[in-house]
């Protein structure tokens, strides 16, 4: 499900409504408002500017009761302008370069698209996906849709999951989990969540979850949530090896070479400390403290030393 923001126009979140009575007929008042993070009040309103404009949407009290639109009904198309038409073209290749190919499989969905256009609008679009040249974001992982979208719902309906992840190294675990949002960050999709075996909060990346079992027990997520910072703040926490670098310079001079999975940057006088965790060692030293044009000293633990002195001796090596 796509949240609708908390600042949408009384409009769009009616036809917010109208899409998830589309998809889901007996949908109550409670779920409307739970899907629209509104209140129960403010959905029926949202259904009452449905009716106005003439689309039936019928109502029934009892145990299968709910919302539904009435039979026959008869949606108006979706008409995109020239600019939404090509912007859309365009986002779907910045985000997902494979769809140039007809035979990928966001690549068909978008010839659908393009050929449900207007002539007119459907020959640029098509125009620009065919001369349009891409070029794959190497850090970039796309996730199984069907996971990802277990992982939405699950998220919309406040239910927890139960998940089997499968870390770089091909280690794997089971986790019950609260799954509070689902975040998209430099091409990469996390689960944000409050992970019930560590009893804390857990950023897990979604391409390496391989299974999603839904639970009966439903959660809360926190009033004040922002997931988007959350998840910055939570990357570098709760993996396998611990980590601990003393950077030699202010922490002004040193923040912005640090990226969130690397862990939390704290000052110390006129030094600074970052602690954090991680499961690749490896990539860590190589990819991560090699590009930091700072002088620092590794002071745990000793999985990070080990893959810091491999590193170092494979450059010294190289000047012999």
């Amino acid at each position: 499900m796509l949240d609708v923001p908390d600042g949408s126009s009384p409009t769009a979140r009616a036809l917010r409504t109208l899409e998830l009575l589309q998809a889901r007929p007996g949908t109550t008042a409670e779920q409307l408002a739970a899907h629209l993070g509104v209140t129960e009040r403010a959905a029926r309103r949202y259904v009452g500017i449905l009716r106005e404009a003439g689309i039936p949407v019928q109502s029934a009290r009892g145990p299968y009761g709910g919302y539904r639109l009435g039979r026959g009904t008869r949606l108006p198309p979706v008409v995109f302008t020239e600019d939404q038409a090509l912007g859309l073209v365009m986002a779907v290749l910045d985000g997902h370069p494979a769809a140039i190919d007809a035979d990928d499989l966001v690549g068909a969905a978008l010839s659908k698209v393009i050929r449900a256009l207007p002539d007119s609008i459907g020959r640029q679009a098509a125009a620009l996906r065919a001369y349009a040249s891409a070029a794959p974001d190497r850090h970039a992982a796309r996730p199984d849709p069907a996971t990802t979208s277990a992982l939405v719902a699950a998220s919309a309906d406040r239910h927890r999951v139960l998940v089997t992840y499968r870390s770089e190294r091909g280690d794997a675990w089971d986790a019950e989990v609260d799954p509070w949002a689902v975040v998209v960050r430099f091409g990469r999709w996390y689960l944000l969540c409050h992970s019930h075996r560590a009893d804390a909060i857990r950023t897990y990346r979604i391409d390496r979850i391989r299974a999603v079992e839904r639970l009966p027990h439903t959660f809360t997520p926190p009033g004040d949530l922002d997931p988007v910072a959350s998840l910055e703040q939570n990357l570098g926490a709760g993996w396998k090896y611990t980590t601990r670098v003393v950077f030699h310079a202010p922490l002004e001079k040193v923040a912005p070479w640090i990226r969130p999975p690397m862990g939390r940057l704290e000052p110390d006088g006129d030094r600074c400390i970052l602690n954090g965790t991680t499961t690749n060692t490896e990539m860590y030293a190589q990819e991560w403290l090699a590009a930091v044009p700072i002088d620092f000293t590794v002071e745990g633990g000793p999985e990070l030393r080990a893959a810091v002195a491999a590193v170092a001796a494979r450059f010294t090596a190289a000047l012999r």
